[in-house]
């Protein structure tokens, strides 16, 4: 199997397990782990797993020149993204989550145009306008009335913010995941992580009962610092070591519809027609920003000639 086709599995895998995290995350948050606390436990579980495996791959060190844009890495992967998405996610629903998080391709097309200097065309132009007006609406407009989600519309702002954090990530991170082993990028980056999130996270980390949690709960944290942080994050940075970041980020597309058939089939939501309606807006404009323009094909074989 060559490394192309293991790493669009692997971009699938991770795609799928975020698709769960909305629902699994989303049910015990705020009840038994508020969500700073559960980020510290995300940070810090995935850095112990990270440092633990670290001994598989070649010893390493960061290039001084490298330590700020690592650092930067962390901010915006590590940092402030989970903790927007974890607030988000506690003030709203699983599927709101599940939908605005297909912004992210929308957002990595416009820093890459910006940062990267990446030709955007018209057609680009009109699916970015689309996808944003389907998150706008739901922003703006899907409110209801639920006890575990207190303040959706600006749950969901927060976790459109994640997409624009996450997309910065994306786009930042190239640089160094093709200088350095996963392993040894990973360990490094989640420990930076530990520190900049202690001081959001530590009074919340404090308060968690852990003798009174129930064990479904014990296997939700599990699931999220398992699967939702240190093997989405491996299979991501694998995935992104042969595929380009704008390619990496339309995996997207199959997490509103793993996220919203689990929450559906888990009792955890359901779907209300400003949902419906902001979903198809936000896939679409994603599709017609991230499809590649055809080539014709007189074009394509002058290369021969």
């Amino acid at each position: 199997m060559n490394k192309r086709l293991l790493a669009i599995l692997a971009a699938v895998g991770a795609t799928t397990i975020y698709g769960i995290n909305h629902t699994i995350a989303k049910g015990i948050m705020p009840h038994y782990v508020q969500p700073f606390g559960f980020i510290i436990l995300r940070v810090l579980g995935a850095a112990i797993l990270f440092w633990a495996i670290s001994f598989l791959g070649p010893k390493e060190r960061i290039d001084p020149k490298d330590y700020l844009r690592m650092l930067i890495c962390a901010l915006l992967g590590m940092a402030l993204n989970m903790l927007v998405f974890f607030k988000g996610l506690s003030l709203s629903t699983p599927i709101n989550s599940a939908v605005l998080i297909t912004t992210t391709p929308i957002i990595v097309l416009i820093l890459s145009a910006v940062i990267l200097k990446e030709k955007i065309t018209g057609r680009k132009i009109f699916g970015i306008s689309i996808g944003l007006i389907g998150a706008l609406g739901l922003i703006l407009f899907g409110t209801e009335i639920r006890m575990d989600a207190p303040n959706i519309p600006l749950g969901n702002f927060l976790i459109f913010m994640n997409s624009m954090f996450y997309g910065s990530y994306l786009v930042v991170v190239k640089a160094l995941i093709t200088k350095y082993h996963p392993f040894t990028f990973m360990k490094w980056l989640f420990s930076l992580g530990v520190l900049i999130c202690l001081p959001f996270g530590y009074e919340e980390f404090m308060e968690i009962s852990w003798s009174t949690l129930p064990l479904a709960a014990y296997g939700s944290i599990a699931f999220v610092i398992l699967g939702t942080t240190f093997c989405t994050y491996l299979f991501n940075i694998f995935a992104l070591s042969q595929l380009k970041a704008s390619t990496l980020s339309a995996f997207v597309y199959v997490q509103p519809l793993v996220g919203i058939a689990f929450a559906i089939i888990t009792g955890q939501d359901h779907l209300t027609l400003i949902k419906i309606i902001a979903a198809c807006l936000v896939l679409i404009g994603v599709y017609l920003a991230s499809r590649k323009p055809k080539v014709p094909r007189n074009i394509v074989g002058r290369g021969n000639n």
